[in-house]
């Protein structure tokens, strides 16, 4: 059975949405256009969409799922693509001092360039990417030119400068015209989009999440993470942790609020650059969140305000779940006990596991998610576990769970095959869980973090290690252990509450 990493937040007041002022936003999703890379005429483009979409959109190829429509279409993954937006910049955001472009899923290996000017270069579908536009935009018309390499023709590099194929078996290559080479391995991609035992192998690359450009003037709120020391019925203790950017060295007013009432009031001096701010507060009695079929799904909205000659200059409105969450593992007389223990309560885990809704990403709707979720709240259960062969969801998922009382067993991206273990790939993986881990800390609904999906299982009972000499072994083996026991545990350590987190070790299988 599979080794992964549990991490237990057992604190929780976490943030569904957020509204801030500033930075103001525009969302560049109109009058885009694709192409294959230097061929052929561009054509209208979705965004958020995938080349595959794409294609089909404009009648170049037929339904995948139709027929063997899948196998007939293995050639787009082999090319690469390039997509094209022509704007300009609201009247309202070019007046701001400080611009960025924040790309939220670039699927997957992407060059980026703005006016001819070269801007960035991606690799990890799962990464929210930053960068710096304030001196590269135009006050006329603006060029934004993305250029998606092959997923295929990348892994195979990536995989020959590793130096060792790696075991995925899932990976359909076969299926692919690849033969043996199994290099979805070798990019942070959703790993079922390179086939499983129960779907097809449709390897996409696009613009997948939103593309936002963001201005604002002296003062940025970037995080705010409001941290859970102990909650009980009688009591929550909390702390409002929040990052800010700013260019001067001021004295600040910032202020907790609930329901216009003031929970917390500090006066703050910033110096120039990042600035990181606590401010500790306490409600009595509080509305505490619970699971479905304990209780209701309480929860309260809070706004984080930092004034200056008493006008607020940002703030952040936090909608938010309390409550204490304990994975117990005690030992007993049949070993050693694996539950949930909620607001004190022992709660029976009902549940499913939870595949992507759809192969192309962008087609899944709200609706989708509010069906799924409503149905499972209405079949009497309390958990859904994200698996770790598809994607870190939609936050509106989260949202959802949050509201109807509903625990996420939560994956990191890892499934059924061995990963390299190689500076600049483990760096990735750092930066993707930091990413997704302060994305979705701030939800009730997370209830624990796990590591991967049936590796440590395939690897010692499905014969993987056998096909490897003694020094492979070990220098595959050191990877494994490099990124489920030391790098994820690092991070949910760091990014959630250090000292009221545990890091866990458990075997499971699907």
């Amino acid at each position: 059975m599979s080794k992964f990493v549990i991490t237990l937040v057992v604190f929780s007041l976490y943030s569904m949405s957020f509204a801030s002022t500033p930075p103001i936003r525009q969302e560049l999703g109109n009058n885009w256009q694709f192409r294959q890379y230097h061929i052929g005429k561009w054509l209208p483009a979705e965004v958020p969409g995938t080349v595959h979409t794409d294609l089909i959109n404009n009648g170049i190829i037929e339904d995948p799922f139709y027929r063997d429509n899948e196998k007939h279409i293995q050639w787009i993954d082999k090319a690469d693509w390039e997509y094209e937006l022509r704007f300009q910049v609201d009247e309202q955001l070019a007046g701001q001092k400080h611009k960025q472009l924040v790309f939220q899923g670039l699927d997957t290996w992407c060059d980026i360039t703005l006016n001819g000017q070269p801007l960035l270069s991606t690799n990890n579908m799962f990464r929210t990417w930053k960068a710096d536009v304030s001196g590269l935009l135009s006050d006329k018309e603006n060029i934004l030119h993305l250029r998606f390499r092959s997923p295929i023709r990348q892994g195979m590099k990536e995989m020959e400068k590793y130096g060792l194929p790696l075991p995925a078996s899932n990976d359909q290559s076969e299926n692919g015209g690849m033969g043996p080479n199994r290099v979805s391995v070798f990019s942070r991609k959703a790993p079922y989009h390179f086939g499983w035992d129960w779907g097809p192998r449709l390897v996409t690359s696009g613009i997948w999440r939103p593309i936002f450009l963001e201005g604002w003037d002296d003062l940025n709120i970037e995080q705010v993470f409001i941290e859970q020391p102990q909650v009980t019925p009688v009591q929550a203790d909390l702390k409002a942790s929040v990052r800010l950017t700013t260019e001067h060295h001021e004295k600040l007013i910032a202020e907790v609020k609930c329901d216009s009432r003031i929970l917390a009031k500090s006066e703050v001096e910033t110096q120039p650059g990042e600035n990181r701010l606590t401010l500790p507060f306490t409600i009595k009695k509080p509305r505490l969140w619970w699971s479905n079929g304990l209780g209701k799904a309480n929860l309260y909205s809070f706004r984080i305000d930092l004034k200056k000659d008493g006008k607020v200059v940002a703030s952040r409105e936090v909608t938010t779940g309390l409550r204490s969450l304990k994975l117990v593992r005690r030992q007993d007389t049949q070993g050693e006990t694996f539950y949930f223990e909620l607001n004190g309560i022992p709660v029976f885990a009902k549940g499913v596991n939870a595949i992507p809704n759809d192969v192309f990403l962008p087609r899944i709707s709200r609706s989708d998610y509010e069906k799924m979720v409503t149905d499972a709240a209405n079949a009497n259960m309390n958990m859904i576990r994200i698996w770790g062969g598809g994607i870190y969801e939609d936050d509106y998922f989260y949202e959802l769970c949050d509201r109807h009382g509903i625990m996420v067993w939560q994956d990191f991206m890892f499934a059924c095959a061995m990963y390299p273990g190689n500076p600049e790939f483990l760096e990735n993986v750092k930066q993707e869980a930091v990413d997704n881990v302060i994305r979705l800390r701030n939800h009730p609904c997370i209830a624990l973090w796990c590591g991967n999906n049936e590796i440590d299982a395939a690897w010692r009972g499905w014969g993987w290690k056998r096909e490897y000499t003694q020094q492979q072994q070990e220098r595959i083996f050191k990877a494994y252990t490099d990124v489920f026991h030391r790098l994820l545990p690092e991070v949910i350590e760091k990014y959630t509450d250090g000292e009221n987190s545990q890091v866990y070790f458990a075997d499971t299988i699907n």
